[in-house]
C-alpha cells in the first residue's frame, strides 16, 4: 500500500480533557502523515471546558462528535469508528501521554506491506512511570494475555494500536470502559493476529494530572482475556 493510497482515521475518545485537549489536537494536525488523514473526536460527555474547545476547531480534518453522558473510553471509540471513513485506524487519547509524533513510526512498517496490525510498544523508566504498581499491572495483565494465547507481545494495554478500520469493527468491541484495550488484543490474538510492534515513549500522569486507569481496570482486563480465550 502507497501513502497515496491510504487514509489514516485518529480516534480520540476526550472526557473532562480541558487542559490539555488544544495542545494535543493542534499536535496530531501537525504531524506530517505521508497521506491523507482525519481525526475523528468523541466528547464523552466531559463537564468541563471540553466543549468550549471542540467548538472552536475549524481544521476540515476533524469531525467531532458527542455522548451527552459519559459512558466509557470504549463507548467512544465505538462511535468514533462508526463515524471513520479511513483505510486504518488508530487511537490517539487526549492526555498527552503518547506522543502523537511517533504515529508515523507505527504506520511505516504497514506502507511498507510487512504488517496490518501495529503495535506501539512502551518502556517504563523512573520518570514515565505513574507508579510501581500501576507498571506491575500492565506487565502482569500482558503476561496473562501472552500466557493465554501462547504469544509474546509486549504491551497490551498500549493505546497505539494501528490496524485497518474493518478489522477493528469486525471485532465489534463491546466493553465501554478500558477494558475495551484487553477486548481488542483478546479478540486479535484468539484470531491468530500477531502484532508488529514498534517502541514509543511514553509519559504517565498521576491522579492530580488526571489518571483515569485503577487496579479495578486490571482486573476486569483479566476476566476479558479469560472469557474471550475460553467462551466459544
Amino acid at each position: 500500500m502507497t501513502p497515496r493510497d491510504l487514509k489514516l482515521s485518529i480516534l480520540m475518545p476526550v472526557y473532562n480533557e480541558q487542559s490539555t485537549l488544544a495542545t494535543i489536537v493542534e499536535r496530531v494536525l501537525a504531524v506530517d502523515y505521508g497521506c491523507e488523514v482525519e481525526l475523528v473526536i468523541v466528547d464523552d460527555g466531559s463537564a468541563d471546558g471540553t466543549a468550549r474547545i471542540l467548538d472552536s476547531l475549524s481544521d476540515p480534518r476533524v469531525s467531532v462528535h458527542r455522548h451527552t453522558v459519559n459512558q466509557g473510553k470504549g463507548a467512544a471509540i465505538r462511535t468514533a469508528a462508526s463515524k471513520a471513513t479511513g483505510d486504518y485506524m488508530v487511537i490517539c487519547d487526549a492526555d498527552l501521554e503518547y506522543s502523537p509524533e511517533e504515529l508515523p513510526k507505527l504506520l511505516a512498517p504497514v506502507l511498507a506491506g510487512e504488517a496490518e496490525l501495529v503495535y506501539g510498544t512502551r518502556s517504563f523508566g523512573s520518570h514515565t512511570a505513574y507508579s510501581f504498581w500501576y507498571v506491575m499491572g500492565n506487565k502482569g495483565v500482558t503476561f496473562v494475555a501472552n500466557l493465554l494465547y501462547d504469544t509474546w507481545i509486549s504491551d497490551l494495554e498500549t493505546c497505539f494500536k494501528m490496524m485497518p478500520l474493518e478489522l477493528y469493527s469486525s471485532l465489534d468491541v463491546r466493553s465501554a470502559g478500558f477494558g475495551m484495550e484487553a477486548e481488542v488484543t483478546g479478540k486479535l490474538l484468539k484470531r491468530g493476529y500477531r502484532p508488529y510492534e514498534v517502541p514509543i515513549s511514553y509519559r504517565a500522569r498521576t491522579r492530580e494530572d488526571g489518571k483515569k486507569l485503577t487496579w479495578k481496570d486490571g482486573v476486569e482486563a483479566l476476566w476479558i482475556l479469560a472469557r474471550i480465550r475460553f467462551v466459544r
